[in-house]
């Protein structure tokens, strides 16, 4: 079976019969190992697929539930919204797109661990780079970096609340969402007062020229947290 599959194939067989076992023994090699016996794929075929076993399908969980919040954000009517409301309805999609939070609460454990928290970073810095460029960022310098620092930042600590939520609808969830936005929106307001100060902003011609070369990177070059630097001409 497995080895008439194209490796794509194998990882989505895999990954569907590794929820059964995540639950119960995380995003391990004891699940990984139950996910492929399962599925009827040899070892060797799931190694090929998976270099990185529950790990590799970790990843592709968390890529799945992304792909499932840009499909509601595709339906959604956004339109009437406010910018911030826009970004909580994204954060908010993506969380729903969830069917099992321990799932979820598992993948927190397993990226928690040093070995694999740039794994875990970089999933969620993706995240967070769908919804801006899905909610139309069209920023290309080195805003496109402190927006997708920020909203990073606002996800992780909304996934934490999240996962120990037992609030009906999860409102609580949603206000905490709506808090922590509200807090970003107080410090973009707070950095245009800085830059219509003359004082402040003579102190900061400096570090903001700095910064002016900073270039978001070309779509070709976009893995992980990627970027490019422009030097003097």
């Amino acid at each position: 079976m497995g080895g008439l599959m194209p490796e794509r194939d194998v990882k989505e067989v895999l990954l569907k019969a590794i929820c059964a076992h995540v639950p119960f023994d995380g995003w391990s090699a004891v699940s990984f190992k139950a996910a492929y016996e399962d599925a009827g794929i040899g070892p060797g075929v799931a190694q090929a697929a998976c270099p990185r076993g529950a790990m590799d399908l970790a990843l592709a969980y968390h890529e799945a539930g992304d792909h499932a919040m840009l499909e509601r954000l595709a339906e959604a009517d956004l339109s009437e919204m406010r910018f911030r409301d826009r970004i909580a309805a994204a954060v908010r999609c993506r969380l729903e797109a969830v069917e099992d939070k321990e799932m979820v609460r598992r993948g927190m454990a397993l990226f928690s661990l040093p070995v694999y928290a740039g794994d875990g970073a970089r999933a969620i810095w993706q995240t967070c780079d769908h919804i801006w460029t899905a909610l139309g960022d069209t920023s290309r310098d080195v805003n496109w970096y402190t927006k997708r620092a920020t909203l990073s930042g606002v996800y992780a600590t909304t996934v934490l609340y999240w996962l120990g939520d037992s609030s009906e609808g999860h409102v609580a969830t949603w206000e905490f969402l709506d808090r922590r936005i509200d807090d970003v929106m107080q410090f973009e307001k707070v950095k245009a007062q800085a830059r219509d100060n003359k004082l402040v902003a003579g102190l900061m011609a400096g570090p903001l020229a700095f910064l002016g070369r900073v270039r978001a990177p070309e779509a070709s070059q976009q893995t992980g947290m990627p970027g490019r630097w422009n030097g003097p001409d």
